[in-house]
């Protein structure tokens, strides 16, 4: 005869997926007249569709502006808490790594609510489209800085063509 029941399990914050969990006398009971055994789980931890786990620290990634990484600033991110601030230095590059600190995962025996970091990479978006005036404006800022068109692709397939050529 089979039954179904439900159970209420406590987990400790912070469990990693494929953690046990053993709740004593909540198995299948071998005979009516033996005590049911323990039911042992298995601990799966769905996938975030933002956040990735990567030990007792939580990873995402942002979108950043041009004006923001060259100039610095805060901007807003998700945390695992909701909403947090982030400081973006003056000069950050595309997919540099911020840290902001106890905001990860919960650290599983921690004291005092010891948590990992959130780690944040950071994208820079590039706008797609410009109007005169905002064409204008990168073309003197990029004179100004002694650029090129185009002078890293140039650059990294001639590096390439070296390699290989």
């Amino acid at each position: 005869v089979f039954f179904e029941s439900t159970l209420k399990i406590n987990l400790p914050p912070g469990v990693d997926a494929g953690a046990t969990k053993l709740v004593p006398n909540a198995g299948n009971r071998p005979r009516a007249d033996k005590s049911p055994g323990d039911l042992e789980i298995t601990i799966r931890v769905a996938p975030h569709p933002f956040f990735r786990r990567l030990g007792d620290d939580v990873a995402c990634a942002v979108p950043i502006t041009f004006s923001q990484a060259a100039l610095g600033g805060e901007v807003d991110v998700p945390t695992l808490d909701g909403r947090g601030k982030l400081r973006v230095p003056p000069g950050t590059q595309p997919g540099h790594i911020l840290r902001i600190k106890s905001k990860g995962i919960p650290k599983r025996g921690g004291v005092g609510g010891a948590r990992g970091d959130q780690l944040v990479e950071v994208h820079v978006e590039v706008p797609t489209v410009l109007t005169d005036r905002q064409r204008e404006l990168i073309e003197t800022l990029a004179k100004e800085l002694g650029e090129n068109p185009q002078p890293q692709q140039r650059t990294f397939l001639e590096k390439l063509k070296n390699l290989f050529g």
